[in-house]
């Protein structure tokens, strides 16, 4: 046939305003690159999802906890268990590479939470839970610890924490045993800059930063030596035309490529989307383009797994909107009616079987 027949559903996850349905799933035509809604899911403020490494579950952020779901052969999901994280409600998770631990990003008390997971993709008990302390510099927003993301390097060894309210990223060694973590470094961000998501190149070599004060990308090598890790900055890349005193703007989105080919980023006041050429070997970025999403606060945005559309989640306006993307022309348009959403934060696809 010779044509691409994989098959696709996307994850949107959501606050929930009056719809108890915080998970809503579509099945994705990747030739029109449109979305067509499939099933929702009842789960209170979804501010976040991933799946499991294995790609058999998918956790998601709820109220004061996690929620745990087997991915059906659709791509429907089937509830194995709520584990409550003993703080406020997360905003981000993610897990190590051997999926035995689930990391829980704690925003609004800045708490990183470690949760230990089941060979059956239950949730199990906190091994670990970390308060980040300190004060950074004084600004517009008050400056106190706000974990925005955690994830692990790609060899497993080290966990990445942003906080963004200190304007830097904790790395701690993982014992893969016991599930704790100890300090083992600090990459410290311009005063300011506010770092929000953390995406990792294909080969683990390059880790980048978005900053959403900064409006920009930060680029950085991780090797480790003599079992200690060493990052180094080389490259600082603007993810918006206008600075924030312009639009108040503020970067948002982090996403990568499927194949890793491509960095994502959207910046809300400007409301664009910025597109990315990584550079596989020297792990720099170059701009391909950045244009308006037609919508309000662009939270997240993503490519299809083709790289031939794109889809962007406007938190604001209450809409997701479609793209068709050349990379060629280092263009896109809108490609498709707007779909509705309330207060949608994240997506991810996610390949089903036939």
């Amino acid at each position: 046939m010779g044509m691409n027949r994989d098959k696709y559903v996307a994850y949107v996850s959501t606050y929930t305003m009056g719809d108890k349905h915080g998970i809503k799933i579509y099945d994705v035509d990747m030739q029109s690159g449109r979305f067509m809604e499939k099933d929702q899911v009842e789960i209170t403020n979804s501010s976040y999802v991933t799946i499991s490494k294995s790609k058999k579950y998918l956790y998601s952020i709820t109220d004061f906890g996690v929620e745990a779901y087997t991915i059906l052969k659709d791509g429907g999901l089937a509830l194995i268990n709520y584990a409550p994280i003993n703080g406020m409600r997360g905003c981000y998770l993610s897990t190590d590479y051997e999926d035995k631990y689930l990391f829980v990003a704690g925003y609004h008390d800045g708490k990183l939470t470690v949760l230990r997971l089941e060979e059956n993709g239950a949730i199990g008990s906190i091994t670990d839970e970390i308060y980040l302390r300190g004060l950074g510099s004084a600004g517009e927003r008050n400056f106190r610890p706000h974990v925005n993301c955690a994830r692990m390097t790609h060899d497993n060894k080290y966990l990445l924490v942003v906080d963004q309210g200190m304007d830097h990223v904790n790395v701690y060694r993982l014992d893969s045993f016991t599930g704790t973590l100890k300090i083992a470094d600090v990459v410290r961000g311009d005063i300011e800059s506010s770092p929000r998501h953390i995406k990792i190149s294909k080969n683990g070599r390059f880790i980048y930063i978005v900053n959403e004060i900064a409006c920009n990308v930060t680029v950085y090598t991780y090797e480790e030596r003599d079992g200690n890790p060493y990052f180094e900055r080389i490259q600082t890349i603007a993810t918006a035309e206008t600075s924030k005193k312009d639009y108040g703007s503020s970067a948002s989105a982090l996403t990568i490529s499927d194949d890793y080919e491509y960095l994502l980023s959207s910046t809300a006041g400007e409301n664009t989307v910025i597109v990315y050429k990584v550079n596989q070997e020297s792990g720099l970025l170059e701009k391909e383009f950045c244009l308006p999403i037609s919508g309000e606060y662009p939270k997240d945005a993503a490519l299809f797994p083709d790289n031939r559309h794109l889809v962007s989640l406007n938190h604001s306006s209450n809409t997701m909107t479609f793209f068709k993307v050349d990379m060629e022309k280092k263009v896109m348009m809108m490609s498709a009616p707007e779909i509705h959403v309330t207060r949608p934060n994240c997506i991810t696809f996610y390949k089903v079987e036939g």
